[in-house]
């Protein structure tokens, strides 16, 4: 930095390296801002990512019925069915 600038030429530098600063402040906030929506999203997807492991861990112990299904799937009645045609 040269050593014979104007008073006036030292306070525009200095106004433009505030001026900097503030935008470089701003988007760091922004920046901060993004990073912690996205850590919880993460988290939320987390939370569901493990729920499904468990419910598929759950279901493939579920004995299975003659039918093909699970003794979770029973619940449709006979009636539900459709006879067959000939």
């Amino acid at each position: 930095m040269p050593h014979n600038l104007s008073p006036a030429a030292l306070d525009a530098r200095l106004e433009a390296l505030e001026s900097r600063l503030a935008y470089q402040e701003d988007w760091l906030d922004t920046l901060d801002r993004t990073v912690i929506e996205q850590q919880r999203r993460l988290d939320a997807l987390e939370k569901i990512s493990a729920l499904m492991r468990e419910r598929l861990r759950e279901r493939a112990h579920e004995p299975f019925h003659e039918s093909g299904q699970t003794a979770d799937d029973s619940h449709t009645s006979q009636a539900d069915e459709q006879p067959p045609h000939y």
